[in-house]
């Protein structure tokens, strides 16, 4: 009876265990459910910022392409940043930058150009571009900068700008992804292209194509690649703006007739390549217009025929050499047609003086003559008498034809080495202060200006050994004269191809004359500009007689 109450207790209990664990289950599915649903709930209450955006995916990485990545990576190894430290010697003696390119122009125009290319163009690699150009006004303090280059022998040697590496006591060379800087020596500099060839010590480069520029038009794309305010391996894209374009700048540019481009262009992209469209390099970029030192849309880049024929003379001789044959001419103007009508030529470069024991003197040719061809080749302009005559081989004959008192004239003259005759223009000094002028006696004439007799104290004053002229005391501004660029100073030697040693020598001339009717100067004028203190020149002046003869 007992074993039976036990029994039966014991199953009680068990049920009651059993009956608690389903109890406590099915509380703990309860409270899961409810936390599910009132999270759901919740989430109701805050809907989507967005409920209609689809969400965004990545698409697989899949590179493009065109025509301007293959010429990024073509030329990447080629392109090159340049490096430069100069550190001055103790107590070395300070020289003017680009003193030597301040003496008038010889073979080309003589206006002073003083300023002129400071003023209008802002190097690549400084020089008041901003970025990081030497700063050449204090050379005495340590400086550094950069630019860019163009592998073009895959034996290590290089093509730059010759103000990125001039004065230069340290040059080193980075390539594209490679952290190393090599070391690199001056093979040769050509100032007058402003190009330099350097050379590392790398074997096996691989060296960018060489193009024709010759073969570009305007509108071509133009891409540009090179090391901007520092930035390595920078691209950038435009069109070819401009062929043959001159800048302002006298002799420094004389041998500059540049490829205008767009694509943008900064500091430190001096030295770069500038490409076509296939990848070949149809130019070396070198300068940029510019207000405010960075990119305008107006780089200038050197074609890179004229780079070619720099290099393969300078790998050959280190340095170039170009012909000349010794005269100075009067420069493009609105009034050379009628100066040369008055001489008896149409067309031509009219000859203002020729230097002693040059080529052209020993061959007979005169100031006052105008030439009219060289080697058969018609003359025009003074930059083509440029041209032809530097790339006429030294110590070679060529055949100059000339109008002489409206005769023509055929002469044989030898070429000489530009450098022996004109030393004055790579090294000569600035001319001196001028003294201040006296003005007696002054007598007022047509054109708007006033003359004065020579006296013999104003030709030992000026140092003037002419056996004629008459002094010019003054100008007036917006004048005929000051038009066609008659000066303060000048001595005014023939009218008309008429000799004058008096006022009234000029007024009796004048007088003649009626509006209309070409009119021509023979004047001396002092090297060194308007400040004048120098040498004696001879400029050719003229114009046609104004109405009323003022």
């Amino acid at each position: 009876m007992n074993i039976s109450l036990d029994k039966i207790g014991q199953q009680v209990r068990g049920q009651k265990f059993l009956s608690f664990a389903v109890i406590l289950f099915t509380l703990a599915i309860g409270v899961l459910i409810g936390t599910v649903i009132q999270t759901g709930a919740q989430a109701a209450k805050e809907p989507a910022v967005a409920p209609d955006a689809t969400p965004l995916t990545v698409p697989p990485a899949v590179q493009t392409q065109n025509e301007f990545t293959k010429i990024a990576k073509k030329l990447e190894p080629s392109v090159v940043n340049i490096s430069t430290e100069y550190i001055p010697k103790k107590k070395a003696v300070t020289k003017a930058p680009n003193s030597r390119r301040r003496q008038p122009v010889p073979e080309e125009d003589d206006e002073d150009q003083n300023g002129t290319m400071q003023d209008f163009m802002q190097r690549f690699f400084g020089g008041g571009g901003g970025g990081n150009g030497f700063q050449f006004g204090t050379p005495d303090v340590p400086t550094a900068a950069t630019g860019s280059g163009v592998v073009v022998d895959r034996n290590g040697y290089i093509l730059t700008n010759n103000h990125v590496v001039e004065k230069a006591t340290k040059i080193k060379v980075r390539f594209t992804g490679d952290l190393t800087e090599y070391p690199a020596t001056v093979i040769g500099t050509d100032t007058d292209t402003d190009l330099a060839v350097i050379h590392v010590d790398r074997k096996n480069l691989v060296a960018a194509k060489i193009g024709n520029s010759d073969a570009i038009q305007v509108g071509d794309w133009s891409v540009a690649i090179g090391s901007p305010l520092g930035f390595q391996a920078t691209v950038t894209a435009g069109i070819v703006s401009a062929l043959a374009r001159d800048v302002p700048g006298g002799d420094a540019t004389a041998f500059q007739h540049f490829i205008q481009t767009d694509a943008a262009i900064n500091p430190g992209n001096s030295g770069g390549p500038l490409l076509n469209i296939n990848g070949e390099v149809i130019g070396i970029n070198s300068m940029i217009a510019s207000r405010s030192g960075g990119s305008q849309g107006i780089g200038f880049a050197l074609p890179i025929n004229t780079a070619v024929r720099v290099y393969n003379s300078i790998i050959q001789y280190g340095h170039v050499t170009r012909g000349s044959i010794g005269i100075r001419f009067k420069p493009d103007d609105s009034n050379t047609a009628a100066l040369l009508k008055v001489y008896g030529a149409d067309h031509g470069v009219f000859v203002e003086e020729v230097t002693k024991n040059a080529p052209a003197e020993k061959a007979g040719i005169q100031p006052q003559d105008v030439v009219t061809s060289i080697g058969g080749k018609p003359i025009h302009k003074g930059q083509e008498l440029i041209d032809l005559i530097a790339d006429s081989p030294v110590g070679e004959p060529v055949r100059i034809d000339v109008i002489r008192d409206k005769k023509p004239l055929s002469l044989n003259v030898i070429v000489g080495d530009r450098a022996r005759i004109f030393p004055e223009l790579y090294g000569g000094k600035r001319a001196e202060e001028p003294q201040p002028d006296a003005a007696p006696d002054e007598t007022t004439v047509r054109f708007g200006m006033t003359v004065q007799d020579l006296r013999p104290s104003d030709r030992t004053r000026m140092n003037f050994k002419g056996e004629n002229g008459v002094l010019v005391s003054s100008v007036e501004q917006g004048s005929f004269a000051d038009d066609i660029g008659v000066a303060k100073n000048d001595i005014i030697t023939e009218l008309n191809r008429k000799p004058v040693s008096t006022a009234a020598d000029i007024k009796k001339i004048q007088g003649s004359l009626k509006p209309g009717e070409p009119v021509a100067f023979h004047v001396m004028r002092q090297a060194g500009g308007p400040r004048g203190g120098g040498d004696w020149q001879s400029v050719f002046l003229a114009g046609k007689v104004p109405e009323g003869g003022n």
